[in-house]
């Protein structure tokens, strides 16, 4: 009994957990953000490439 007491007092778990929790979610939303973004990365990469065969030809 005096194990699960021990247990059911102690938050030290539970703070892992939230920490956790917290590092997936900001995981998630920087990947979301950078797939949005990478999409107009390669369109300012690809822009820049047909100026540069422009000025070769």
């Amino acid at each position: 009994m005096r194990l699960l007491n021990a247990f059911s007092g102690s938050k030290d778990g539970a703070t892992a957990v939230e920490y956790g929790l917290i590092a997936a979610l900001i995981a998630v939303v920087l990947v979301a953000a950078f797939g949005g973004f990478a999409d107009t990365l390669v369109s300012v990469f690809e822009t820049i490439e047909g100026y540069l065969t422009n000025a070769v030809n």
